[in-house]
């Protein structure tokens, strides 16, 4: 009986310690960088796509390969929370779609971040606006 009972908290203590030991799948863990949102105010290109992050925590995208010009662009609210990125687009008919990021640079001139299914996006500031 002794045995069982060392055993039992032997496994435990295993489990107990791989469960804790484990990196958050989502990318969560404590290991992760925090981001100076100030650093996000202002225009960024990646190619032909086009984002504008405003004080406010308001902004919107556009990309000149749809034919989408500035002045037909997509509205948003964005937060940014440590490395998280959260744009909240706000569409036509009044539906709002999250998308969530997880920002790896953020300076005064370059923007990268990445979503959970693989896309990865390289901005650079338009620092002539």
């Amino acid at each position: 009986m002794k045995k069982k009972n060392i055993f039992g908290i032997w496994i435990f203590a295993l489990l107990a310690t791989f469960i804790l030991g484990c990196e958050d799948p989502g990318g969560g863990g404590t290991n992760r960088p925090k981001f100076d949102e100030s650093l996000l105010i202002g225009y960024w290109q990646s190619g032909t796509l086009h984002e504008y992050y405003k004080e406010d925590g308001t902004g919107y995208t556009w990309d000149t390969e749809d034919d989408v010009m500035e002045e037909e662009a997509q509205p948003y609210t964005w937060t940014l929370s440590g490395s998280t990125l959260t744009q909240n687009h706000q569409m036509e008919m009044g539906g709002v779609v999250p998308k969530s990021y997880i920002v790896t640079t953020l300076n005064a001139t370059t923007l990268e971040y990445h979503d959970n299914y693989g896309t990865s996006y390289i901005f650079f500031k338009d620092q002539s606006r």
